[in-house]
């Protein structure tokens, strides 16, 4: 019962990523060859809205559930870890048709195919977890 309004905001996320065809891979696809600017506008708008609330935060001082002021930690410099990352994340996304938030959503909507998604996404984090000591960070 404790995390009853995680489970309720989560849904209620999950309706409206599917009302907005956000996890439809029709619209992703369109992204991916810059034919619409659909889903730009809707990273765009999270984008904007996360910095807006992050500098809200900052400037009010909020304190996280438990009383603690947050505290952002700085990331270290170098691109070449944000430049692989993210083209594999990029690829990925291309290829399954969803990241990994809607590939959740897109199992509870019917599409099973999402199975083996989520499986592989869950041995590349394991799989990332062995190797992580290796990388370049």
């Amino acid at each position: 019962m404790k995390y009853l309004k995680f489970l309720l905001v989560g849904i209620f996320f999950g309706i409206v990523l599917v009302k907005s065809e956000a996890v439809s891979w029709y619209r992703i696809f369109e992204m991916f060859k810059f034919q619409s600017f659909h889903m730009y506008g809707i990273i765009g708008t999270a984008v904007g809205l996360g910095a807006l609330f992050l500098w809200v935060s900052k400037k009010n001082n909020v304190k996280n559930i438990e009383g603690n002021t947050i505290q952002l930690v700085p990331k270290d410099k170098g691109y070449t870890r944000y430049i692989l990352g993210g083209t594999i994340f990029g690829l990925g996304w291309a290829l399954a048709g969803a990241c990994p938030g809607p590939m959740y959503i897109l199992l509870g909507t019917g599409v099973f195919s999402m199975v083996i998604v989520i499986a592989a996404a869950i041995l590349g984090t394991f799989v990332y977890g062995v190797l992580k000591d290796k990388l370049p960070h």
